[in-house]
């Protein structure tokens, strides 16, 4: 195994629970933005957040990607992922430029076209709809087409002859641009096909625990081969630069009591399956928990890990900013130095 570019990922759940450390939307953005303080000040290479709409859960990212930029001076700042479904790619390239500036350059946006939501066709609710004879993944796609165009900065409005301010020479383009993000950007895939279609238009590839089911074999071995196929497609494409590569998971080295406590019975030992719509079969990779030496030996056998460069550690956000700091801490310390991680 190679080194990696290891972060946290975070849900941002939040309940009125009394067991729960973060009641309310306030407690899941302000923790957030200190559990990535915390995060760099322990040497973690990212702070990612989901993005979920109608959901108790983190949703405008930008917002919280500014603030975090704000607070942080070298950690990655990213989002894993944003469902295009749902957006005006436009107003977005402005948000995501003006975020992207104030954290220096610092920021790896993950888009998507989504996952199941909380409500039926709830981009509808927003204002959005597919066009005729296009479904929603079209829809998403095609934003994130017209998203990744504006991303190179090239002018393309027409300028009032009569403008309020002086404008520079020829078509305008969207401001603030920031040089740079559209090599940032990720794209969550979730087939082997539009893995595929992310490295033809030079995305770097997010591949969660989840993914839709296309051969019957193990979800690591699955994910493994959509990255190599991704690869063997960028490489088709002709793009010059190396792309990156993010996979996600649950991983929980027990070193004291509460861990013990929280994650003592171990992890699911194997993937599970479910059906994500009518007709999609998806295969959910399993959870990682046990003493520091057994989850050596578990994840050199995890064949997409060692083909990606970048590891996002999912986090138990409501079990607060300390103890998820602590979950972080014992995956660099005692966990990626043995494997060749750090």
């Amino acid at each position: 195994m190679t080194q990696k570019h290891i972060g946290f990922l975070s849900f941002g759940h939040w309940t009125p629970s009394p067991q729960s450390q973060v009641r309310s939307a306030s407690d899941a953005l302000l923790q957030s933005i200190e559990l990535a303080v915390a995060a760099e000040e322990l040497g973690a290479d990212g702070a990612y957040f989901r993005v979920h709409h109608f959901a108790r859960q983190l949703a405008s990212p930008f917002p919280l990607l500014a603030a975090v930029g704000a607070r942080t001076k070298r950690i990655e700042i990213g989002t894993a992922v944003i469902d295009m479904r749902y957006e005006n790619p436009l107003y977005m390239a402005e948000d995501a430029g003006s975020a992207d500036l104030i954290a220096g350059g610092r920021l790896q946006l993950g888009i998507s076209r989504g996952s199941p939501e909380q409500v039926i066709d709830g981009w509808r609710y927003f204002g959005y709809a597919p066009r005729e004879g296009m479904s929603d993944a079209d829809m998403a796609r095609t934003n994130a087409e017209i998203f990744l165009e504006l991303m190179k900065g090239q002018g393309f409005a027409k300028p009032n002859p009569r403008p309020m301010f002086a404008n520079p020479p020829g078509p305008l383009r969207l401001e603030p641009y920031s040089e740079g993000l559209r090599e940032r950007i990720w794209w969550g895939a979730g087939t082997n096909a539009t893995a595929e279609w992310a490295a033809k238009l030079a995305m770097n590839l997010q591949s969660s625990t989840l993914k839709i089911d296309e051969n019957g074999q193990p979800f690591h071995v699955q994910q493994a081969e959509q990255i190599r196929l991704y690869r063997a497609a960028w490489k088709e494409a002709g793009h010059t630069r190396t792309p990156r590569v993010s996979v996600s998971r649950s991983i929980f080295a027990i070193t004291d009591d509460r861990d013990r406590m929280y994650f003592g019975r171990g992890a699911e030992e194997g993937d599970q399956v479910g059906m994500l719509s009518e007709t999609e079969r998806a295969i959910f990779g399993r959870s990682y928990a046990g003493e520091p030496d057994r989850l050596i030996e578990q994840l050199k056998g995890d064949e997409a890990i060692a083909e990606a460069d970048t590891l996002l550690l999912t986090v138990p956000n409501q079990l607060g900013v300390d103890y998820n700091a602590h979950v972080i801490e014992s995956i660099l310390k005692h966990v990626a130095p043995p494997l060749g991680w750090r």
